[in-house]
């Protein structure tokens, strides 16, 4: 095997610049979902403190990036549907969600190319997420 076929792909982890950018990229939206009456309602559905939710987002992120699965070592596979069953997502929400994850990684300068890829698994996995039809 040659040298070439031996180096491994990039990681969207290591594209966006790892665990620091991931939570600059979490705290950002965060902090934009408690700034900004146009995601209201997504701040609805969320708790008072949003510690815990900025922790789990996070280290989901990272394993989900192709980064360290902190996520499933500390809490197990996230049964994403499962676990946001509670919680009525419509394509309002899906949309406040990817509008608030897109000014966040606007804000903290993800690179286009990056960026459009990010959106549209994002764009996926929310859509995946809903559990109301309109």
């Amino acid at each position: 095997m040659s040298d070439l076929e031996n180096q491994t792909q990039p990681t969207l982890f290591d594209e966006i610049g790892g665990y620091s950018k991931i939570k600059e990229l979490v705290d950002r939206f965060y902090d934009l979902m408690e700034l900004e009456s146009q995601f209201a309602e997504l701040r609805k559905v969320h708790p008072i403190q949003l510690d815990s939710s900025r922790e789990k987002l996070t280290m989901f992120l990272s394993g989900w990036t192709g980064g360290p699965n902190l996520y499933i070592e500390k809490y197990g596979h996230p049964k994403l549907r499962a676990r946001h069953l509670p919680y009525p997502i419509n394509l309002e929400m899906r949309d406040q969600w990817l509008r608030c994850m897109g000014q966040a990684m606007n804000d903290v300068q993800i690179p286009e190319p990056l960026w459009e890829r990010l959106l549209k698994a994002f764009f996926d996995t929310a859509d995946w997420m809903r559990n109301q039809a309109n």
